[in-house]
Formats: C-alpha cells, structure tokens, sequence
C-alpha cells in the first residue's frame, strides 16, 4: 500500500523528468530562437602565433594561404600571410596606407580590403579600395567604395564583393554596395540592409549573404540580429537570430554551417555558434579556447582558422592562432 509520502515521492520524480525533457529545437512561431541541445562537437588545436600582435584586423583567404592585414593600433600598415601546410608565417608588402577595422575578401588570386579606419585621423572612416596580387606582391588602388565607412561587412558572390553596414560619418549604417572586379565599378542601387550595424560578421552560403550580429545604438553593444540578402532578388529576409548577442564576431563556413566565433561586450565570448539553414536553427559546438574579438575567422579546407583579436575589449591584441575541426 502506498503512503502519501511515497507518492509525493512519485510526483517530484515526474516534475523533475519534465524539468530536464529539452524543449523543442525552435518556437518559430513565437520569434525566438534557441541552441539546439545537441551535444558540442568538435576540436580545438594552436598553429604558429602571428609575427605580428594585432586586434581589429582583416583576414582572407587566397589560395590556401590566410593573409591578415591591418591593425587597431601598432602594425597598422601589417600583412602577413599563414600556410596552413608548413604552418608558418611571411610578412608581406604591407598596406599602402595603415588601417583598422577594414574587411578583406578574396577574388581569385587577388585580395582585396576595403574601407576601414584611419588611426592618423583619429579613426574616421574611409572609402579606400586596395587589391593585392599575392603572386607578384604587389598593392594597387581601385576605385574608392562610395560612402566610406568601417566595421563594415564584406562578402563575395561570383566575380562581385558586397559591402554592407559598417559606421558611416553620418552614424551607422545598412548601406549595400557592391563592387563589380571585372569592371572595375561600384553599384549604389543595391536594397539597404534593414537593421544598421557595425561590427557584424557576415557570411556566404548557397548564393546567400548572412549578416550576423554587430551593434548600434538602437541594437546595444550585443546585437543578435541576423538577415540575410538574396543577391539576385536584391531582397533582405530574416532568419534565426544569434543566440548569444555579440559584436566584433567573425564568421566562417564549414560543412554547411556558418560558425560565429569570438566577440565582445562587457567581456570577450568563446561561444562557437553554427547556423544550419536547412532549418534556420544554431547549434553549440566546442567554444574557442582564447576569447577575443576583432578576430579573423576564415575556412581553409576542413578547418577554421581563428587569427589575431583582443583577448579583453577595447584595444587588447593578440597573435594567437587557433584552429577548429570537426569531429
């Protein structure tokens, strides 16, 4: 015969069952979004430390090799390049102009790093357009991107480099603009991002640009914003949000997942958050081992390599190199 203790007993038990079930994956219907309870997954090891200490750099990848270039303060003018197969370091004809904050992508053989801030200006933004021929090592000027700004977010589609957001003289922005390589031209018809941001990270995925997190004044310090533009349709739509809002994120592609590593806002982040859009839900997997923002995030065959950052906010720097692979 049970007794009324027993069967509190009983009833505790279920309640705490129903405590731990995990709740759904996502509510979409209700404009939130969770981390999947999977598991973390995945492995962290170090690679050769930078030359160079930098924060708030530029990173790209050109032919299997990372470039990283630019600096908040001291190695301003900075490019030095990693190979992944010797795993070592080459400094290279640096900048032709010292900058902080700019983005950098890669065409082909060619790098390219557009806008940023200038610290002999007191950081204010600019409109420069450089190309870098890694093969000859050689810098060259191209037309300046139409309205200067920095901590902007680049992304290439094809043969064009899309530039969004980013702060602007005026404040910050959700200014696209897109820069055409085989003509040498800037187009300024493209749709306005919808939330304005800076600091973001962006990435390509299936064609599609995903511009994630960042801060405003109207978003705080610790954007979770993310939405993605349809270069084809020049439409912008939203999709799940970040989970842990941060600004001064990288981002990277691997295995068909977009991962968002480092940050900063009160305190630098080591989330590893991967965003799966076959079903506009994250996933949590082994957090970066060094914290840190004003980071370069960038895929090289089966890894992501996370270079440079500011292990506390503000400006803090680091030659850190850490590299992530799947389990």
């Amino acid at each position: 015969m049970w007794s009324l203790v027993s069967a509190a007993h009983v009833l505790l038990a279920a309640v705490l069952v129903i405590v731990l079930v995990p709740s759904p994956t996502y509510v979409h219907a209700f404009g939130w979004q969770r981390v999947s309870s999977a598991a973390e997954a995945g492995a962290w090891t170090r690679a050769a430390a930078m030359p160079s200490e930098r924060g708030e750099v530029g990173a790209a990848a050109v032919d299997g090799r990372i470039y990283v270039v630019g600096a908040y303060n001291g190695a301003t003018e900075a490019n030095e390049a990693y190979d992944p197969i010797t795993d070592s370091w080459q400094r290279l004809a640096p900048l032709p102009h010292g900058l902080n904050h700019v983005c950098a992508v890669a065409i082909g053989a060619m790098l390219y790093v557009i806008g940023g801030f200038d610290p002999t200006t007191g950081n204010r933004p600019v409109d420069s357009t450089y190309a870098f021929d890694a093969a000859a090592n050689t810098w060259s000027s191209r037309p300046p991107m139409p309205t200067p700004r920095g901590a902007l977010a680049c992304a290439t589609v094809g043969e064009t480099i899309y530039a969004v957001g980013g702060a602007t003289p005026a404040g910050d922005a959700g200014i696209a603009e897109a820069y055409d390589s085989t003509s040498d031209t800037w187009r300024t018809d493209l749709s306005m991002m919808p939330t304005p941001r800076e600091h973001m990270a962006s990435a390509v995925l299936n064609g599609l640009i995903h511009v994630i997190g960042g801060r405003s004044p109207t978003i705080g310090v610790a954007g979770s914003t993310h939405e993605v533009y349809d270069p084809t349709s020049d439409a912008w739509t939203a999709a799940a949000p970040l989970p842990t809002g941060r600004s001064g994120i990288g981002a990277a592609v691997l295995a068909g997942r977009i991962h968002v590593l480092g940050g900063e806002a009160v305190h630098t982040f080591d989330p590893n958050e991967a965003y799966n859009p076959a079903t506009d839900t994250w996933q949590a997997f082994a957090p970066l081992p060094t914290p840190r923002h004003g980071l370069g995030v960038v895929t090289v065959g089966d890894a992501i390599y996370v270079l440079a950052g500011g292990p506390q906010p503000g400006d803090t720097r680091s030659n850190i190199v850490e590299v992530f692979r799947l389990s």
